[in-house]
């Protein structure tokens, strides 16, 4: 009987050494030593983007797509020139066949700042609300974003979500009330993105809140909107989908970007290029070759025009996730330290350099100095834009890019370098100190940049042609 239990304690034994010790089956789980970081570069990239619909007239199922969510207390935000528009009457109207409850806010500032950010808050907590829609452009959809935030965390400071080194930077753990945003510019790819862009006057530099956190969680591209931009708008918009596009196919590789987030929480919205914002950004370049020309030529040109909005998009899912750089990173101070320049067709009561405008002036010195890295990536980009590189030397490319850009920029009537917005030699050094802040993207310049390279590329932008 001893011996008979003695085999079957000893059988045990052995089924027990034998057995699956994985996770799935073992009832015991020790954790394999990880191996020992190479640097400390990220080994990650994550895709993070706002559900999309796309149509014409699709604006008018937002209603239902309000009464679906629950809502009963929705805030509208919006431009007071938008407020008379269709885009916007749009809105109203499918908010009232579905009953929706709302207050309007259309005290947007275009190219807003972090006085305006603060007043949009304010009227947010105020109306504690339970859903948000944005109609216009960026600096509406950014707006929104903002009052969202904030008034979901109303116990924090302003400072405390905004990029550092301006602001803390913290990472967002409140939970936002959903945001519905109805773009009305083919430009910002706001709709798309976890990033919101403010002119911080204090210092008198753009800076933002990046976090996938606040992105929308609906995107409405309607192309019937994008019929009532005026040229400039179309022109300006248009650029930065150019420089979305460039900038995100040509920053830093994700796995060269540091440092390494130790937890999955502080991995940035911008990562540096990878694999799947290659083809977004690759796509919405090959849609600007296409139809920016005859999106801002012709109005009536239905075609490039919705072509253009969905590019929009495109290139916001790519530089969402990759990020930009230098383009983006110097057309900040640019358009922070605006003097007395108001650009035809925008309906404003206060100086300012367009987003789209700030960015792509500098844009063929900032690709020549570049393409020293990833010299394939520039050429691919020139020969997308029209430039013929069957016979191009691969030292050249940021030479050929450069020159695209300047035709491309000429044949549509841009400014002539920064001169002609108002700068001159003498304000390089504040163009510069304003530039050193951002280095959320500055840092994903694929190559690194000094004081004295930022000072070159400003002084080679203040005359394009």
């Amino acid at each position: 009987m001893a011996a008979g239990r003695e085999r079957a304690a000893r059988l045990l034994r052995q089924l027990q050494r034998a057995a699956c010790r994985c996770p799935s089956h073992g009832h015991t789980y020790s954790q394999v030593p990880e191996q020992a970081a190479l640097g400390n570069t990220d080994y990650a990239f994550e895709m993070a983007i706002s559900n999309i619909r796309y149509g014409e007239g699709v604006t008018k199922e937002i209603g239902m797509d309000l009464q679906n969510l629950g809502a009963r207390r929705v805030c509208l935000m919006t431009d007071r020139n938008l407020s008379q528009l269709p885009p916007v009457k749009a809105v109203l109207n499918s908010l009232a066949k579905y009953g929706i409850n709302f207050q309007m806010y259309d005290k947007v500032r275009v190219e807003p700042t972090d006085q305006s950010f603060l007043d949009a808050i304010a009227f947010a907590k105020k109306g504690e609300f339970d859903a948000y829609v944005a109609v216009g452009g960026g600096s509406v959809i950014d707006t929104c974003k903002a009052a969202n935030l904030y008034a979901s965390s109303p116990m924090s400071d302003f400072l405390d979500y905004v990029n550092a080194p301006i602001g803390k930077g913290k990472p967002v753990t409140a939970p936002l009330k959903p945001l519905i945003a109805v773009p009305t510019t083919a430009g910002t790819g706001s709709e798309t993105t976890g990033v919101a862009i403010f002119d911080f006057k204090k210092l008198k530099v753009k800076t933002g809140i990046a976090s996938r956190a606040i992105k929308p969680i609906l995107g409405i591209i309607d192309p019937l909107h994008a019929l009532s931009m005026p040229e400039r708008i179309v022109a300006n918009s248009g650029f930065d989908v150019l420089c979305h596009a460039l900038e995100s196919y040509t920053a830093l590789p994700y796995k060269m970007r540091s440092p390494c987030p130790s937890n999955p929480i502080s991995r940035p919205a911008y990562q540096g290029s990878n694999p799947i914002s290659d083809v977004w950004a690759l796509h919405a370049l090959r849609i600007v070759a296409k139809y920016l020309k005859r999106a801002i030529r012709n109005p009536e040109d239905r075609e490039a025009r919705a072509s253009m909005h969905l590019a929009s998009a495109f290139a916001g899912i790519g530089f969402g996730n990759a990020g930009v750089h230098l383009c983006h990173g110097m057309s900040y101070p640019i358009s922070g330290l605006v003097k007395t320049y108001k650009p035809k067709d925008y309906n404003v009561d206060h100086s300012l350099v367009p987003h789209g405008l700030s960015v792509v002036l500098t844009s063929p010195a900032v690709f020549a100095f570049t393409a020293q890295v990833l010299p394939e990536r520039h050429l691919e980009a020139a020969g997308i834009l029209g430039a013929d590189i069957r016979t191009a030397r691969i030292k050249d490319a940021g030479f050929i890019l450069a020159d695209t850009l300047r035709k491309f920029l000429f044949d549509l009537n841009v400014d002539d370098g920064l001169a002609a917005i108002g700068y001159s030699k003498a304000d390089i050094p504040e163009l510069v100190k304003g530039t050193l802040p951002q280095e959320r993207v500055t840092k994903l310049s694929p190559r690194p940049q000094t004081e004295e390279d930022l000072s070159a590329l400003f002084e080679a932008s203040m005359k394009l042609y």
